[in-house]
């Protein structure tokens, strides 16, 4: 088994011949981190150019941009992480600092008896060691911005009181002078546990005979939505000619940034004012749930975001390990600081992913989809973070971009003595990849080409708008666009003629793919709105204060970008400042897929403002009419008449410095604030995915061959920050589907703890990354931007786990479960003992 999760063939060439045309798509601009024409990859044959990333001209014709946005502009923040001048958590210093350690429990289930710290701090240097009698009282509410206080209920707590509820869970912490000290004070830390029977299958924790995770409830059902009658679906079912149905499994893995969780807090007791450096994906959602655990009134929290190795939904909000070190640091009235290691984070660091569907369509008899159902069952484990369930997303959203006139969605969500589930990238993905492995299901037994099977379903422009059976509006998709753009990048027809030969060679090669409608720029409840300040300085230097929390979006250039548009100024003269409650103004932070929409169209309005001032003061000066002024460059001339100028840093002076030369009607500086709010809840973006992959026969290692992804995030601010933000996404759907496993024995036991167990992809499992674009503007906001940050990491699993059943469908597979290594193996061994 170990053997198929590691295995990737290397002895393979795999460059396919590239497909007709290829040169002509070539984009003449290199995308960022695009190996140099000097540098080979690994596998790339002598006498053939070394591969480059591609992108096709876009179907409909760029959207139009402007200066900077449109352009691959090179990354502001990129000379920092580079040289290792980033600053993270770690980084910051203060004197004085405690260090902490968690002891945690070692059994899944079970009554704690006792907890013995006295050896621990008697230990020299331990300052304090703090359990669930010292802190669980104190904590007074705990509710997130994104529940609410009336919100989705959940469990939470500071340290496990009374029993244990999952490996990992936090049972006593150690407060010492080094984090040497406190871990070997941990050691230190005796916990008595008596075990009990844990509940770590989803399927079993939705019975009533499951014994409940948390007895306080009498139940493992956090969240349930229920069939409803609907009298069209039943109808399209009792007289569709085919009916099919499969339940498909998802495995549990994670995001596992390369930066682990980790806080540094600081109370003032002075000034009864506490300061936290957190790695965070919004610095006020951090602020917010400090102040209501603690008690604490916002305005005397000030939360500041370092940089921040990577989130990806697992730092939305502060987890009881965080919240426990901002109760130390007032209690001990020193600095006090967490790092988690990397087997904490693996450990309890939030899981995500494991989820079940049933799937049912009624198809015609030439293949069209009349109607669906859909039942989803996912774990949340015992302590989920925000909610802990996707499902009233999931069961909206499952019929995606395809014409299906009927259907009908449900589910639980239910506790299991496991580490709770988180948001990660895409936390609705089940429905994306049970609906797209279930067409590939369907296709094959009707006998039609998935991608056929697709052009036939797919939703069209003659379709728009179109409503969803679930209610939901496309006002823009053009799902049918990407789906023919990526067959034509990658070859399709060719590569169904070659796959035959291949076939009759004895290889099993296979062709997978995968559609996408991903419901980006969220807002309502607490994600409605953004703002952003815009101020130009004394000397004409622009600073954007934004209420995003850039975790490796790339928001510091892009914003940048936008702002310089505006403003006419260089965007080398812009400068976003963010992550800081003290200075930047309230907001969500980011998630959601929201920066290029909510964002940057707050950074945008505000700039406008700016804008307005700037040319109503140099209007005034040149005694020109508003109208007739032009900025460039950061000078603002009369149309036509060049020598009649002066520059943004003059009129910045004057604005600050002489304010009787303005005019009458305006007031000094020059500066704004705008609070931005999309039209609509979401703003769709859509992607197609397309992959070719290899199965080994003998060990069943799966080599992916070559990945083609077609996106329409609409106007692209920076296409390498798009592009490298889908194949972030696919490289993370790439390890879920074929490394990543998070496995619990059945005492709910994790065997999968160190980077030994729990494989990542590298550069050797995923191929060069292929880009089609498509730019239609959304016409939700006034950049025509769409959000797309989340479509990798949804769309690839579905597409590599359809090109690997493809490949294994001459020895009689089908698939049905997202983790690939499983399914491969029960194939070989079958197909090993019939012959």
């Amino acid at each position: 088994m170990r053997l198929l999760h590691a295995g990737v063939r290397r002895d393979v060439d795999v460059i396919p011949a590239r497909p007709p045309g290829a040169d002509r798509r070539r984009d003449s601009q290199r995308a960022v981190g695009e190996p140099l024409s000097l540098h080979r990859l690994p596998g790339d044959p002598q006498g053939r150019p070394p591969r480059r990333r591609r992108r096709t001209t876009p179907v409909r014709g760029r959207a139009t941009g402007g200066r900077f946005v449109g352009q691959r502009v090179p990354r502001h923040e990129d000379v920092r992480f580079i040289t290792g001048t980033g600053q993270y958590v770690d980084d910051v210093v203060l004197r004085g600092t405690l260090h902490v350690a968690f002891a945690r429990s070692d059994a899944a289930r079970g009554r704690l008896t006792a907890v013995d710290t006295k050896a621990a701090a008697d230990l020299p240097g331990v300052v304090a060691v703090l359990t669930a009698a010292d802190l669980n009282h104190l904590v007074r509410e705990w509710w997130t911005d994104f529940e609410g206080p009336n919100g989705q209920s959940r469990q939470f707590r500071l340290f496990a009181d009374g029993d244990v509820r999952f490996v990992g869970e936090a049972v006593a912490m150690v407060v010492a002078e080094s984090r040497y000290i406190a871990e070997d004070a941990v050691e230190l830390v005796e916990i008595d546990i008596e075990p009990e029977t844990p509940v770590v299958d989803p399927g079993h924790a939705a019975t009533a005979v499951a014994p409940p995770v948390h007895p306080e409830l009498g139940s493992n059902v956090l969240l349930e939505l229920p069939p409803v009658e609907n009298p069209a679906v039943e109808s399209a079912f009792s007289s569709a000619p085919h009916v099919f149905t499969e339940t498909f499994h998802q495995h549990r893995y994670a995001c596992v940034p390369m930066e682990t969780r980790g806080i540094l807090a600081s109370w003032d007791a002075a000034g009864r004012e506490l300061t936290v450096w957190v790695s965070t994906q919004g610095q006020f959602a951090a602020q917010g749930l400090i102040g209501r655990v603690l008690g604490i009134p916002e305005a005397q929290i000030r939360v500041i975001m370092p940089d921040v190795g990577g989130a990806f939904g697992q730092k939305m909000f502060p987890h009881p390990e965080e919240l426990a070190v901002a109760f130390a640091t007032r209690q001990l009235g020193r600095p006090v600081k967490w790092i988690e290691d990397r087997r904490e984070n693996l450990l309890c660091g939030e899981h995500a992913r494991e989820d079940r569907a049933t799937i049912s369509f009624a198809v015609d008899d030439q293949g069209a989809i009349l109607a669906a159902k859909a039942d989803f069952l996912e774990s949340a484990g015992a302590f989920p973070v925000a909610g802990g369930s996707a499902l009233l997303l999931t069961t909206s959203i499952f019929p995606g971009p395809y014409r299906i006139a009927a259907a009908a969605g449900s589910g639980k969500t239910v506790y299991t003595n496991t580490t709770g589930r988180g948001s990660y990238r895409g936390p609705w993905m089940i429905e994306t990849v049970a609906r797209e492995l279930m067409i590939d299901h369907v296709a094959r037994i009707l006998g039609v080409d998935p991608l056929e099977m697709r052009r036939r379903n797919v939703v069209r422009e003659a379709d728009l708008p179109y409503t969803m059976a679930t209610g939901l509006v496309y006002d823009q998709m053009t799902a049918a666009a990407t789906l023919e753009q990526a067959a034509e990048l990658i070859g399709y027809d060719e590569l169904r003629s070659r796959q035959a030969e291949q076939r009759a060679e004895g290889r099993l090669v296979g062709i997978g793919m995968s559609l996408l409608a991903e419901p980006s720029a969220v807002a309502f409840g607490w994600f409605s709105s953004d703002a952003a300040v815009v101020r130009i300085g004394l000397h004409g230097r622009v600073d954007v204060l934004t209420t995003a929390a850039s975790h490796g979006q790339s928001l510091e250039t892009t914003i940048a970008q936008v702002a310089a548009d505006e403003l006419g100024v260089d965007v080398a003269d812009v400068r976003v400042i963010q992550g800081d409650t003290a200075v930047t103004p309230f907001g969500p932070g980011t998630g959601g897929s929201r920066s290029a929409v909510v964002v940057a169209g707050a950074a945008r309005g505000a700039a406008q403002e700016v804008r307005a001032k700037l040319l109503h003061i140099a209007a005034h000066r040149l005694e020109a009419a508003v109208e007739d002024l032009v900025i460039e460059d950061g000078r603002i001339h009369v149309t036509g008449t060049p020598t009649r100028a002066t520059t943004v840093a003059e009129i910045a002076r004057l604005a600050y410095l002489d304010i009787a030369a303005l005019p009458p009607d305006q007031g000094p500086g020059l500066e704004a604030q705008y609070r931005y709010s999309p039209r609509d809840k979401f703003t769709w973006s859509n992607a197609c995915h397309m992959c070719t992959c290899e199965v080994d026969p003998v060990t069943g290692a799966v080599t992916l061959l070559r990945y083609v992804v077609s996106e329409d995030c609409g106007v692209m601010i920076n296409p390498s920050v798009v592009e490298g933000q889908i194949a972030g996404g696919v490289v993370q759907g790439v390890g879920g589907t074929l490394l990543e496993h998070f496995v619990y024995d059945e005492d709910g036991n994790p065997l999968t703890t160190t980077f030994m167990d729990y494989l990542l992809p590298t550069a050797t499992e995923v191929p060069v990354i292929e880009y089609g674009h498509i730019e239609t503007p959304a016409p939700t906001n006034p950049g025509g931007h769409k959000g797309m940050g989340e479509g990798g990491a949804i769309a690839s699993p579905p597409a590599v786990i359809n090109a690997v059943a493809d490949a294994l469908a001459p020895l009689g597979a089908d698939q049905s479960r997202v983790g690939v290594a499983e399914y491969i193996a029960d194939r070989l061994v079958f197909v090993a003992a019939a012959t």
